[in-house]
């Protein structure tokens, strides 16, 4: 059964990616200091990641988490808004924290920034296996709001390893073995917003457009991008179990109080991942046969679960 503060507690962690502008600020003081803070991963100043090395003799999980802020802003201080890192180191998970490139990128379509950056940070982990003292094999992605879509998507997305590279970073795996997200946006399609949520209005500046009537209008135009970069669209039934909370119930084809994370996106990528064979565990108020209470207990159990 599902708290009386759930609903507070994940607007709260919602409420500050709408102050995407603001300058980072410290990780909060129950934060504990990371074992590499500020590890360059690639050329850009934000392609940078913080490292929190679990204690253990054997190889460990680790726990990858995306911030929030619309792809606009935000920063990996935001951390403990979508995972516990001292409950996952607790149990033995590495944590990895990342910054990355704003949709303000030159990148076409402008998404392609941060999720590219988002999956070669995840590749460059991988390449610190050895040295760092972490299992390949092993990782899971947290984030909220624009960094559960991003998470969603290297969920996912295919294999971007590319095996003949002369990059050792290119030839590692952008894999995850599972997700667990809040707020997410599941789709980037505008028709599939529409129809689910009436009053949508996220995700035309993903594609560099102006807002979400010029969103639906070149819909047919960018449906390439949309295809490449939507977490929905690149479902297939190799893919590893994901886990969903949302702070109200759904309700779709109505029109929503919080449009951009509502869980009309989690009832029906639910649906959809149960037609292909993908597990995907949704919670929001009310919601049935509930395991896990937060994104934090679903990792630790798929994580440590060998």
């Amino acid at each position: 059964m599902i708290k009386p503060f759930f609903c507070l507690f994940v607007l709260s962690l919602l409420t500050g990616v709408s102050h995407a502008q603001q300058k980072a600020s410290p990780y909060p003081p129950e934060v504990p200091k990371p074992t590499f803070p500020g590890v360059s991963y690639g050329k850009h100043e934000r392609n940078v990641l913080d490292f929190w090395k679990a204690k253990s003799k054997s190889p460990t999980p680790v726990a990858f988490v995306i911030h929030g802020g619309g792809w606009k802003g935000g920063s990996k201080e935001r951390l403990s808004r979508f995972a516990d890192p001292n409950a996952l180191l607790k149990a033995g998970i590495s944590v990895v924290a990342i910054n990355y490139r704003y949709v303000t990128s030159t990148e076409k379509p402008p998404v392609k920034a941060p999720l590219s950056d988002a999956a070669r940070a995840l590749q460059f982990v991988r390449s610190k296996a050895k040295e760092w003292n972490i299992d390949k094999k092993r990782i899971g992605a947290a984030g909220g709001s624009a960094g559960a879509c991003s998470s969603l998507w290297l969920a996912f997305h295919d294999d971007l390893a590319k095996p003949k590279s002369k990059d050792p970073v290119d030839r590692e795996s952008s894999r995850l073995s599972c997700a667990a997200v809040t707020g997410a946006q599941t789709t980037l399609d505008p028709k599939q917003m529409k129809e689910w949520t009436p009053n949508s209005k996220y995700g035309g500046h993903a594609f560099g457009l102006r807002n979400f009537a010029e969103f639906l209008a070149k819909r047919e135009m960018i449906m390439p991008w949309i295809k490449e970069y939507s977490p929905y669209a690149n479902v297939t039934p190799d893919d590893p179990p994901v886990y969903l909370i949302y702070s109200a119930p759904p309700a779709l084809g109505k029109e929503q109080r919080d449009p951009t994370h509502t869980s009309n996106f989690g009832i029906k990528l639910q649906e959809h991942c149960k037609a292909k064979g993908v597990g995907c565990e949704l919670v929001y108020p009310g919601a049935p046969k509930i395991r896990f209470a937060n994104p934090t207990e679903f990792l630790i159990s798929r994580l440590k679960d060998k």
